[in-house]
């Protein structure tokens, strides 16, 4: 198995990384030595296939435990994840042919392997060196003139009242800034930079140093045809972490990039006119993930309902 020095000197002295080593080790040995027991203490019996797919599970646990602790690399996280997915369809089919006795057991077993699934997912996309360069485009045309228009976006601390992702953004200078976002798994964070601008015309930007995610981007503000107000231009550029994988499971996550960056400009087209976030009956795809605004005939949203849509 290849992998640099660096990298593996990282992933060696990574707690999450040693953590679910050590984790995977505890779970391996018993289930290696004591199949049966271990099988009764899931509640789901200690016949020959309980017995042997325990065992087969704990020989799996132990070379995850040895890759992670010994050559640690980011393919013995997905492989955790993986074996995780190949428990839980075992322990679903288990409770569906439950005979009852040790039903709890089976029940709290589901849960605690759900939520380990889903730390592992954590760790193996974060931990992932690879990434994918993303380039999203929107559009959209606000009934405003581009100077209130620009005059609007440039209160970059006024970004998360409509950008649903965004926890934060706090101004720290002239020209930079430091932003707060939610992720499929955990939150992000980064300082940025503005890099150009043209009152009423033009803001760009990129990241610094050290962000959690490298990203720039664009937004371009041009009279629309006909005197109708004004023509937003989003052009957005990062790399996603993970690869293609990580891509994947953030869509499945309800985090689809392009989705994402529609809904936002949505938002921002409903504050310029309105002056508030109005709710529509058909609720925008891709947002599973973040909890979608409730979905009912168009009206502002209350003062709370903001807030707590927004959280």
């Amino acid at each position: 198995m290849h992998t640099d020095t660096s990298s593996a000197s990282r992933l060696r002295h990574d707690p999450l990384v040693r953590g679910l080593g050590w984790a995977s080790a505890l779970l391996g040995v018993p289930q290696v030595v004591a199949p049966a027991g271990f099988a009764r203490a899931l509640g789901v019996g200690d016949a020959l296939r309980h017995r042997s797919a325990t065992t087969a599970v704990g020989v799996r646990e132990l070379a995850a435990a040895t890759g992670l602790l010994g050559r640690p690399h980011p393919a013995w996280l997905w492989g955790r994840v993986g074996g995780d997915l190949m428990d839980l369809t075992m322990l679903t089919r288990a409770l569906k042919n439950h005979d009852g006795r040790g039903l709890g057991r089976t029940v709290a077993a589901t849960a605690a392997v759900t939520a380990i699934t889903a730390t592992d997912v954590y760790a193996a996309v974060t931990r992932t060196r690879r990434s994918t360069p993303m380039e999203l485009t929107a559009a959209t045309t606000v009934t405003q003139p581009p100077d209130e228009v620009y005059a609007l976006w440039r209160d970059l601390e006024r970004l998360p009242d409509f950008m649903a992702h965004l926890d934060e953004v706090r101004v720290t200078g002239p020209r930079t800034s430091h932003w707060r976002a939610g992720a499929p798994f955990g939150e992000v964070e980064w300082d940025a930079e503005t890099t150009q601008e043209v009152a009423g015309r033009l803001i760009a930007w990129r990241s610094v140093d050290g962000a959690d995610i490298d990203n720039s981007g664009e937004v371009r503000f041009e009279p629309a045809p006909g005197g109708r107000g004004t023509e937003i231009r989003v052009t957005l550029r990062y790399d996603l972490p993970g690869g293609a994988l990580g891509k994947a499971v953030a869509r499945y996550f309800g985090e689809e990039p392009h989705q994402q960056l529609d809904d936002d400009l949505r938002r921002f087209k409903q504050i310029a006119e309105t002056g508030e976030v109005v709710r529509s009956e058909g609720a925008p795809g891709g947002k599973r993930a973040r909890g979608e605004f409730p979905q009912h005939p168009a009206r502002p949203l209350t003062e709370d309902e903001l807030k707590e849509a927004l959280a």
